[in-house]
């Protein structure tokens, strides 16, 4: 076995398998394990009871095994048995084991036949038994019967390639004798996971119900239906036997019995049986596990790794710890407070790479949001003229004016400014909302205190309501500070001079006509399918055009949009559709882009249409009124005005909107400040500084620290994997890996496997010993001598030294498992006189040289054979 390092391998791996199956899928480990696959009836529950034995497994006709079980065999001094899923009870009436897989079975199986891939756990420590982990899978099926669905066949293997699909489990393939060996569905499986035979172990059961006159010793030998792995043969009890309650350790000495007194068997007696399976597979599964300890390592590193940033909020805890509860609780405060000024002030870790959050989307409010309602309130020109017009001829009153009025200046300026008072309550409300999202975000961290959560977010939300109407009251007392006082002497007011020379610029508000407003994709979205369907294009808004080209190169340019007399309408999301649509349509009724009278443009978010609506806004393209709006346009088409009239109103709208332009610059200024001052940065010093005493003073510090039952058994297997990871990294650390190993076997001839299905020829009979004599030679053996047949070595023994070829008073070469150098085999059998071994005689070659060749050293004895094959 190596050094006692490798020992610990198997008890460790047995150890993950139960840390890892308690806490059930959280740890995506593949563990190095023996998976048991074969037909129905074929034995492989007699194979499992004979390694332990003992008999502990349900038996019957039909599917018996409706669950894989995973049976960790350990060596111990005493002998019982115990379930994962009833930890604390030890059986030591292995009756009991198999009424207790039964009722497991049943119970989430069904008395029913059915079957389900949920794990049964088993260990079973013995002094009979070598350290292994075996997995016993429901046995292959051609028929539903009972209550299991038509698909059984195709659930089962399903089931089964799950586990001999992983790279860290072998296969061992159980097959009867009594049945072909070709036409074997857990040989045909094993080859579609494991082409090259790596993982691939036979098993024949069955040997003494075979036909008489047939024997399986060419399947033994690993000559007619080769594995890289090779058979072993097995033979369990019958029917008969386990209903006679015939004792396993006379079943295992009357299978040593067979093997030796057997003419086709005895002469392998040592490489056959259970225990020398037992051996085998203990072997295998050790090297196997110390070829994948590379990769196991890695796989618990990342593993723990990860585990990391979930246990670190916990994992100093101390369950009997007396301070623990108000440690946590400080922790807690001091992370929300952190968490919440991150989120609002914005950090380099853990940053939201999907969506803005937090401060990013406060931001976007006060500096996309806002603005686009402040802009709306400029749209409505003819309103605004009409108003001013109306306001001149009620100042004059039954006098013809023959100057323009200030007094119609002030109306008009006043009342643009309190129309500030809306859009500026409205961003208070979308920041108090926001503030909200971020607090539910920040609160998610004491998910494991649920009431500590909830008395949290409800203090912290309660004093965000009362700054919300403070910052209110604040915005309100700003606006009617402008209110208060129009200053026309500002510096940046235009004045009644300035105003009569800009009446001839009135309607020039594009200033700049190339200046880009916005680069962005949009999809047009109501081209018919007939001329290719909904595109995304690159769109370029300037303050004369709307563009759209092929992608953000902008080389190809697919058409171009003056933006003269386009107005934008909201249009209804489409009942499959994802994404939100506006419309840009022509005022003058003409089409916009081909035939269409619209062009529907959509994007991902609301607030991606917000976004380019404000944008259009600054370009000078407004939404269109509603009816109402439109039938009192109407009827201010039909007011006229005269030209002095006209030069006075024109006069009053350059003034009121220099004015007006003053006003909105300085509240979109001041709004973001006071938000931040009298809300955002008020709730920041109120968590830092005041939010644990409303927690102490709200309610008791248990009630609040008290854990949800979910949360804590999340805790306890979350901790309880972390320190099993740890455990297992540690001792896998001090296992030398440095252990002397079988060596892979060398490939086979494995064409046989290609097509299962079609068959194979005859077994070969066995030849004479005195074919491979010379004619006219006397048999060299006489009697019953011990060894093998003396027939060529097969050639999967090519692989290892020069073999000679037989000599009559010796063994012969064995199969391939000696020849891989099977410390478990039967030592050769020693003649009494030394063996000569040709030099530079390739193997498997015969060669009738003559006695005295001179390349050969040759014994001259008279009554001795010369050694020619």
């Amino acid at each position: 076995m190596g050094n006692r390092g490798m020992e610990e391998l198997i008890p460790l791996v047995n150890k993950l398998q139960d840390a890892f199956s308690s806490i059930g899928q959280s740890c995506h480990l593949d563990l190095p394990q023996i998976a048991v696959v074969g037909g129905q009836s074929a034995g492989k529950s007699s194979v499992l009871e004979n390694f332990v034995g003992r008999d502990f497994l349900p038996r019957g006709s039909g599917i018996v095994t409706r669950r894989p079980l995973i049976l960790q065999l350990i060596f111990s001094k005493t002998e019982y048995a115990e379930f994962l899923h009833c930890k604390s009870k030890k059986f030591t009436d292995f009756d009991e084991v198999r009424q207790e897989i039964e009722a497991e079975t049943d119970r989430v199986t069904g008395t029913n036949k059915g079957i389900s891939p949920v794990p049964i756990n088993l260990r079973v420590y013995s002094p009979h038994v070598l350290n292994l982990t075996l997995i016993d899978l429901p046995g292959i099926t051609k028929v539903p019967v009972g209550d299991q669905p038509q698909d059984i066949e195709y659930q089962i293997k399903d089931m089964i390639m799950q586990f001999i699909s992983r790279e860290s489990s072998l296969i061992l393939a159980v097959t009867p004798a009594n049945m072909d060996l070709a036409n074997s569905d857990a040989l045909k499986m094993a080859k579609e996971v494991d082409p090259q035979g790596l993982r691939t172990i036979g098993v024949i059961t069955k040997l003494d119900l075979m036909d008489e006159g047939t024997d399986a010793r060419d399947v033994l030998e690993n000559k007619l239906l080769p594995l890289r792995r090779g058979y072993i043969g097995v033979v369990n009890r019958s029917q008969k036997d386990i209903d006679g309650k015939k004792d396993i350790r006379a079943a295992l000495a009357a299978e040593r019995k067979f093997f030796l007194s057997h003419p086709a068997y005895r002469h392998m007696a040592d490489r056959m049986g259970t225990p020398h399976l037992q051996k085998v597979l203990n072997q295998q599964l050790t090297n196997h596990i110390r070829e994948t300890l590379p990769s196991l390592r890695s796989k618990l590193q990342s593993q723990l790794l990860s585990l990391e940033k979930e246990v670190e909020e916990y994992k100093n805890f101390r369950p009997d710890d007396p301070t623990r509860k108000t440690k946590a609780l400080l922790q807690m405060v001091q992370q929300f407070a952190v968490d919440f000024e991150k989120r609002i002030e914005g950090s380099g870790d853990q940053v939201d790479t999907l969506e803005l959050s937090g401060g990013a989307r406060i931001n976007r409010i006060f500096h996309e949001r806002f603005p686009f309602e402040l802009v709306k309130m400029e749209f409505d020109e003819k309103d605004l003229r009409r108003e001013i017009s109306y306001a001149i001829k009620n100042i004059h009153g039954v006098r013809t004016g023959l100057f323009t009025p200030d007094m119609a200046f002030e109306a008009i300026v006043k009342k643009q400014i309190i129309k500030l008072k809306e859009p500026s309550l409205k961003c208070v409300d979308l920041v108090v909302s926001e503030l909200a999202m971020v607090i539910k975000k920040c609160a998610e961290k004491l998910g494991s205190y649920p009431r500590l959560r909830e008395e949290t977010e409800r203090i912290v939300t309660t004093y965000i309501r009362e700054r919300e109407g403070k910052t209110k009251d604040q915005i309100l007392l700003l606006i009617d500070i402008e209110l208060s006082y129009i200053n026309t002497n500002h510096e940046d007011f235009i004045g009644f001079a300035n105003a009569q020379q800009r009446s001839t610029q009135a309607n020039k508000k594009r200033a700049i006509p190339n200046q880009v407003i916005r680069r962005g994709w949009l999809t047009i979205n109501n081209i018919s399918i007939m001329k290719g369907g909904s595109k995304e294009y690159w769109f370029v808004l300037t303050a004369e055009s709307l563009s759209w080209y092929k992608d953000e190169e902008e080389k190809e340019k697919k058409y171009m949009l003056p933006l003269d007399n386009l107005k934008i309408r909201d249009v209804e999301k489409g009942f499959m559709s994802t994404k939100h649509v506006f419309a840009i349509f022509n005022t003058e009724q003409r089409n916009v882009y081909k035939d269409l009278r619209q062009i529907e443009l959509a994007c991902d978010s609301q607030e991606d249409v917000d976004s380019w609506k404000a944008s259009f806004l600054r370009a000078g393209v407004y939404p269109e009124k509603d009816q109402a709006e439109n039938e009192e346009g109407v009827q201010e088409n039909t007011f006229s005005m005269d030209p002095q009239l006209e030069r006075q109103v024109e006069t009053i709208r350059n003034l009121v909107d220099s004015y007006v332009g003053i006003i909105n610059k300085s509240i979109r200024d001041l709004m973001p400040k006071t938000i931040m001052h009298l809300m955002i940065n008020n709730t920041k010093d109120f968590i830092h500084s005041e939010l644990l005493a409303y927690l102490y003073s709200s309610a008791d510090q248990n009630s609040l620290m008290e854990e949800s039952a979910d949360q804590a058994q999340r805790r306890d297997d979350m901790l309880r994997m972390y320190h099993a990871l740890k455990e297992a990294l540690h001792i896998i650390g001090d296992i030398s890996t440095s252990t002397v190993s079988t060596p892979v076997p060398p490939p086979v001839d494995d064409s046989w496997q290609q097509s299962p299905g079609s068959g194979h020829s005859p077994t070969p009979q066995r030849r004479p010993a005195s074919t491979v004599l010379p004619p006219g030679r006397p048999p060299a053996v006489r009697g019953p001598m011990p060894g093998p047949p003396l027939i060529p070595a097969p050639a999967a023994a090519s692989g290892s030294a020069f073999v000679a070829p037989p000599i009559p008073s010796r063994p012969g070469p064995q199969s391939t498992f000696v020849a891989n150098n099977d410390p478990f085999s039967a030592p050769p059998q020693i003649p009494s006189r030394p063996a000569r071994v040709p030099p530079g005689i390739p193997p498997g070659v015969p060669s009738r040289r003559p006695p005295a060749a001179p390349n050969r050293p040759t014994i001259i004895r008279p009554a001795e054979p010369s050694l020619l094959d």
